[in-house]
Parts: structure tokens; C-alpha cells; sequence
């Protein structure tokens, strides 16, 4: 299995660098499983293919404003610095640019509020950064802080909101769990009033979810780990449904992952939490999920090789020529795709 077999061609006018004005007013292509079939519809028409019964999972995590600009106190260079995981209360794992200048003992201003200093060097590059700061460090990365939207995103993003899920809870993320983000609390409440469960898991997004797979064979490439939990009360709800044959599907590639990861971990859907970093791709067999709510990922990247898994490689590259031939909205901020 190679990567280049996840390749297409994509028009970068495609790639939206927005969001739209109202969450719900995407596009939303529905693929069929079985037969590949596609159909075009809006995402507001969700509950048109939903049954009640249903139970969709949510990735309740909460993208913190991770990227940070300071200088250096020695040279008084510009640096950019972005949080991926957090070690203690103020030591965090952080990818820095310019990175080959930043050494161990190195410090850095952000404000008069927050500085940081070096640690050490890890894998890949990753310095480890002691930071000091004044008050509360979440209050602090929310007053100076900037979303970390994707690298094909070249817009500044106004509103920190719009770069968030509307039912995101757990601060820990570095990217936004994007297939929720076009939900609203309206749409929400009509899909529980159509008598379709909501059900909850927390999976940190890291930075991982960016990286392009570097190696030719598809098996050979390595995920990064994230953190996840599934508690027990939504542990419940699926174990319930998955005994009364009832669909579950996912909001997400995130929201698969955790699912999946607790069923390889435990052999069944039962509560737990941990590190991950489980790579889905066609071949695997799925022990949790029936469908999955998703954008339009990157050509090559393990996320168009996950949702692959659950179709077919050569259906969802038929529905990804479609979206670009319909001019449907990609990535991030883009349409989005109902596989069931």
C-alpha cells in the first residue's frame, strides 16, 4: 500500500480560508458505504439521514490559543512558538521558529506577563520550554495567545470562536476537531428532539494531525500519540447502543480514533483513558463505528487513508473528484462528508 495511491489533484482556490457566516450553511456529501453512491445536500438537512436511535459522538476537546509571538532577551529576535503538550503546570513541549537558532538556556519575552526559557531539546526538534508567568496561564494565553490554525490557512481568523466547536469543554488541543464545527446549538437541539443520542469522548488534538506522511509504504509511517478519555456515563450510552444494535457515529476522525483505541485496548467499549496513537487505514476493521461525519482532508495524509478504511481507497477517491469537480470547500474550514 503506498502513499502516493491517496493522491489527487486539488485546485488551491478549493481550500477554504474562511469560515462561513453561519456554521450550518455547508455542504454536506453523503457517501454510501456499501455501494460509493453520492449524494449533495447541506449540512443543515443532516437529520434527513439520521434514524432515531442514532448516536453521535463528539470530541468535546478545547483548542487553546497555542501559538505565541515573542524575542529573544539576547538579540531581541522574533520568535514563534506553539504549545503542543503540556509536561507540568509550566513546562510544555513546543515546536519553535526559528528553530535551529533556539538552544537550551535560550529566553524569551511574550509580554510582561509571560516569559519562557529552553529547557532542553526532544525528537523532531521539540524544545522544551519552562515558562513564567503572572496569574493564571490559561487567562494569559487567552490575552495574548492566537489560534493555531493549519499552515494552509494564510487568513487571520477574527473571531477565536469560529476556530472552536460550540460544545468544547477540556482545554488541550492544538487543532480543532473540524467535522463538529459545523454544528450549532440549534442543530444539536433538533437532532436530540428527533430522539438521536449525544454522546461524549475528549481526544487532544496534537500536531501530528498535520503531518504529512514522509515514507513510501503507508505501514511504515509513525502517528504521534495523543491523549484521550472516554468516562464512564458515555462509556454507558454506546455500550447500550452497540447491545441494542443501534448506529453509532462518529463527529470526526478524533472521535473514531478514541472510539476505536478503547476497543483494541479493552477488546470492547468500556471506560478508559491513555495515550494513543492508532493508525487506521483500509484493512483495519472497525469494532465500534457504523458511520462518520467528516471534512475533506489533505491529499496523502493519514486522515483521507482513515476515512478510506471505512469505504473503500477507490470510493472515496470517486467522492473526492466529485467534491472537486462540484467545487465543494476543503479542510478546515470547508464542507463536510457523511459516510453511512
Amino acid at each position: 500500500m503506498k502513499t502516493k495511491d491517496y493522491s489527487f489533484e486539488l485546485p488551491e482556490e478549493l481550500i477554504a480560508q474562511k469560515p462561513l457566516e453561519k456554521r450550518d450553511n455547508s455542504r454536506l456529501m453523503v457517501v454510501s458505504k456499501k455501494t460509493g453512491e453520492i449524494k449533495d445536500s447541506s449540512f443543515v438537512n443532516i437529520l434527513d439521514y439520521l434514524n432515531k436511535g442514532d448516536v453521535l459522538v463528539l470530541n468535546n476537546s478545547k483548542v487553546i490559543p497555542a501559538r505565541l509571538y515573542g524575542k529573544r532577551k539576547d538579540t531581541g529576535g522574533k520568535v514563534e512558538i506553539l504549545l503542543l503538550e503540556r509536561e507540568s503546570n509550566n513546562i510544555w513541549n513546543c515546536l519553535v521558529k526559528p528553530g535551529k537558532k533556539m538552544k537550551p538556556g535560550n529566553e524569551v519575552v511574550f509580554s510582561d506577563k509571560l516569559e519562557g526559557k529552553v529547557l532542553s531539546i526532544e525528537d523532531e526538534g521539540i524544545r522544551r520550554i519552562e515558562f513564567k508567568f503572572s496569574g493564571i496561564f490559561e487567562e494569559v494565553l487567552d490575552d495574548i495567545g492566537e489560534m493555531p490554525l493549519p499552515p494552509y490557512i494564510h487568513e487571520k481568523l477574527n473571531d477565536k470562536q469560529r476556530y472552536q466547536t460550540i460544545y468544547a469543554k477540556h482545554n488541550g488541543s492544538a487543532a480543532a476537531p473540524t467535522a463538529g464545527l459545523h454544528f450549532t446549538d440549534e442543530l444539536l437541539n433538533k437532532v436530540k428532539e428527533k430522539g438521536i443520542q449525544l454522546a461524549y469522548v475528549t481526544l487532544h488534538v496534537g500536531l501530528g494531525t498535520f503531518r504529512p506522511v514522509q515514507v513510501e509504504d503507508v505501514k511504515s509511517h509513525k502517528m504521534h500519540s495523543e491523549y484521550f478519555i472516554l468516562d464512564e456515563e458515555n462509556a454507558e450510552i454506546l455500550k447500550k447502543a452497540k447491545k441494542e444494535n443501534r448506529r453509532i457515529i462518529s463527529v470526526g476522525t478524533t472521535s473514531t480514533r478514541t472510539l476505536e483505541s478503547v476497543y483494541l485496548k479493552k477488546n470492547q467499549i468500556e471506560a478508559c483513558s491513555g495515550w494513543t496513537d492508532i493508525f487506521i487505514y483500509p484493512g483495519y476493521k472497525f469494532g465500534v463505528i457504523d458511520g462518520m461525519i467528516t471534512n475533506f482532508h489533505l491529499p496523502e495524509s493519514t486522515l483521507i487513508m482513515l476515512v478510506s478504511a471505512l469505504v473503500s481507497r477507490e470510493k472515496i477517491l470517486d467522492a473526492y473528484k466529485h467534491a472537486v469537480d462540484e467545487k465543494y470547500r476543503f479542510f478546515s474550514f470547508g464542507d463536510a462528508m457523511l459516510i453511512i
